[in-house]
């Protein structure tokens, strides 16, 4: 028989001479089984040249010719179409996500094509959402072909449809009542016959729309020996950049730059897996929002935000941590969900750790830095002190306004329960039960002129682990407008050290460290600063059901014992 496409004159536009990955091709049609799909493309391969077969994944084989540029291939598929040597149904498809090529049997390589010559009444079809309803098969037919998938296939399907948002219920395989519904509902959203009976094609054309959202992503697998580590990655959007212990990182590559991967992989046991989660909380890629879990094998965390969506799974076997992150842009969750899966399901272990001698040391070796990752950092610190054994905090209303969290040295979760921003005073409350190692003592007694004063506070805002103690002295009993609630210090404190603890030279409490108030109309001298009256706190704390501790001592404090009290009562309130 002579074949179609020799019985013809040529249009003259020839396909692109390239693989499947980057071409577009004429479905004709596809099969579940690949002795089936051989035997149709030898069928189609009598009549019609550039015939080809390659595995689509999901249990289908596709039958296709090809290979053309996309404008070609809508031209291919029209002309076909008019001269009636393909099926009605078929359609434009991008070979990006071809997998094994089965025809021609040895894998010959994809050849030019040209077109035969039509009519000028041959209907041309734009693409897909144009072509007639995917109907190649009646609902028995359809039912019989269903009948075909394995129970992977099934669940496969019932994962689209959850993708797709036509399907809730759990992915086990079963076509029930739920999961004819989701059918029906895809059907009608795609112009199709609401049979709730999914063709083949009409599955394939899920599964298209399922992977197409993977498009630009190139998910490729990696191998990572250092680490011991292989996964799918999506190395269109991120590529490896260096190694930093415990994180192998693979950063922003392309038009996403909030895209990231990390490799996690060190040695150690149950208690090296807490730290290593505890850490992971601070970074910036993992937000404060999210589920959370921890046990004394594995964690998860969830990290979202207005700008980012992370995920991180670390695992402990035997004396190997190993894991991954994902950090992802948010508002692109279908296809952050798609990406996640596929790595989810292809990590696997290799044996070895990361040694942590493999990365060189770095010079620009920074404090809010981890293993070349930002920590996150607080909007505002500021200093307070623990005014009860409970571990209520007194501190600023600067430090806490605004806040979408508040923390005490950064570590404890707390609550405001009042502010006065009349007297400059707020009261905070640990929100898990803390125990502090002293409490303020406080010296209600007028304090003398000229005495010597110390504050305690963070005044390079959190920098360092312990607060910093700052010498001054009491001018006035009074501020500069008379007000005998607020007393005025000569000192020179940092803006954070405000809230912190105003002690007199037996260590009693006298007041608290108010902030600055400057304007453009009158700036002070630098020394020139203010703290609330202690009467004044005592009587904030009483109001509100807090019993004050009074001060007892009596003799002087060396600089060691006051450092230690100032180490023991003062906080570092964080605003987040």
């Amino acid at each position: 028989m002579i074949k179609v496409l020799a019985a013809f004159l040529f249009l003259g536009v020839s396909a692109v001479s390239a693989t499947a990955q980057d071409t577009f091709w004429v479905q004709i049609e596809a099969r579940k089984t690949l002795t089936g799909a051989q035997d149709r493309a030898r069928e189609y391969a009598g009549t019609i040249d550039s015939v080809h077969g390659y595995y689509l994944g999901d249990g289908f084989y596709g039958i296709f010719i090809g290979p053309y540029s996309e404008a070609s291939a809508e031209t291919a598929l029209g002309t076909l179409l008019g001269l009636g040597v393909i099926p009605s149904d078929s359609f434009v498809k991008n070979g990006r996500f071809f997998q094994q090529q089965f025809w021609p049997i040895g894998g010959r390589a994809a050849s030019s094509v040209q077109l035969p010559q039509a009519t000028s009444e041959t209907p041309v079809s734009a693409n897909i959402s144009d072509a007639a309803p995917l109907s190649d098969e009646t609902p028995a037919q359809a039912r019989a072909s269903e009948s075909e998938l394995d129970r992977p296939a099934r669940e496969n399907l019932q994962t689209a449809l959850k993708w797709a948002g036509f399907y809730s219920a759990a992915i086990d395989g079963s076509f029930g009542r739920g999961t004819r519904s989701a059918m029906q509902a895809w059907q009608v959203a795609n112009n199709q016959d609401p049979s709730g009976i999914l063709t083949t094609r009409q599955r394939e054309m899920l599964f298209d729309q399922y992977n197409s959202v993977l498009e630009g992503t190139r998910m490729r697998l990696v191998r990572d020996d250092a680490s011991g580590i292989q996964m799918q990655i999506p190395t269109g959007l991120v590529a490896f950049t260096e190694y930093k212990p415990p994180f192998v990182r693979f950063d922003p590559s392309a038009d996403v730059p909030e895209a990231q991967v990390l490799f996690i992989s060190q040695q150690g046991d149950a208690g090296r897996l807490k730290g290593l989660y505890e850490i992971m909380q601070i970074l910036d890629i993992v937000p404060t929002t999210g589920s959370r879990n921890l046990t004394n094998s594995s964690f998860e965390i969830e990290g979202i935000s207005d700008d980012l969506h992370s995920y991180t799974s670390v695992s402990l076997e035997g004396t190997d941590i190993k894991g991954f992150t994902l950090v992802w842009p948010a508002g692109d969750e279908a296809r952050r969900e798609r990406v996640l899966d596929i790595m989810k399901s292809s990590f696997s272990r290799l044996d070895g750790v990361l040694d942590p001698a493999i990365a060189p040391p770095n010079e620009d070796q920074a404090i809010d830095m981890v293993a070349g990752l930002a920590v996150r950092q607080p909007r505002m610190s500021r200093s307070g002190f623990f005014v009860s054994n409970n571990g209520i905090v007194a501190t600023t209303p600067e430090a806490i306004e605004s806040c979408e969290r508040i923390t005490l040295d950064r570590e404890y979760e707390a609550e405001p329960i009042m502010t006065n921003t009349n007297l400059g005073i707020a009261l905070l409350r640990p929100v898990e039960s803390i125990s502090p190692l002293n409490v303020a003592a406080f010296e209600t007694r007028t304090p003398r002129l000229q005495d010597q004063i110390v504050v305690g506070g963070y005044p390079y805002n959190g920098v360092l682990s312990a607060p910093t103690l700052t010498y001054g002295q009491v001018v006035d009993i009074r501020n500069l407008s008379g007000d005998d609630r607020i007393g005025r210090l000569s000192i020179l404190p940092q803006p954070s050290d405000a809230g912190g603890p105003v002690f007199d030279k037996f260590g009693a409490v006298i007041g608290m460290l108010l902030p600055r108030i400057d304007d453009k109309a009158q700036v002070l001298p630098p020394e020139v600063n203010f703290s609330l009256d202690a009467g004044q706190i005592t009587a904030t704390l009483e109001s509100n059901g807090i019993t004050a501790t009074r001060s007892e001592d009596a003799q002087e404090m060396s600089p060691v014992a006051m450092t230690r009290r100032a180490a023991d009562i003062t906080v570092l309130v964080s605003c987040w």
